[in-house]
């Protein structure tokens, strides 16, 4: 995998660049993801504040009240309404939806989140490395 990755919305009013091999990837399978993503679960991989790089736009913040009960903000293109990432929290890092980033990667999630809330038919993640990488190879 090349770093820096870029990535962004539909619509590409919205860019970003990661600058660091991300620290995580997982599986969530909270009921919010569910509807985000209108699949099963949704992929994501965390980084740093310091690796994240909004370069193009501004996002529209959209408030809501994770399964948690905590409330969440997520940063969205005004325009498409693709949701990019949750807001940063100081901390906490940055954890952006994988199906944004630009290009082709194979990416292996090793942890999930909010199995309580998983859909029957999958399986649980298993304990492989975290990665992305490109998929030439």
């Amino acid at each position: 995998m090349k770093i820096p990755l870029t990535g962004g919305c539909q619509c590409g009013k919205l860019r970003y660049e990661i600058s660091e091999t991300p620290r995580l990837v997982y599986c969530c399978h909270c009921t919010s993801c569910q509807k985000i993503t209108a699949s099963a679960f949704s992929i994501s991989a965390v980084v740093t504040e310091e690796a994240f790089h909004l370069n193009v736009g501004q996002p529209h913040v959209v408030y809501r009240t994770a399964d948690s009960g905590r409330m969440y903000a997520r940063w969205v293109c005004p325009d498409c309404g693709t949701c990019i990432t949750g807001a940063p929290r100081i901390g906490r890092g940055v954890s952006l939806g994988t199906g944004r980033l630009i290009g082709r990667y194979i990416v292996v999630a090793t942890d999930s989140a909010y199995l309580d809330a998983q859909q029957a038919a999958m399986d649980q993640a298993t304990s492989r490395s975290s990665t992305i990488r490109d998929s030439a190879g």
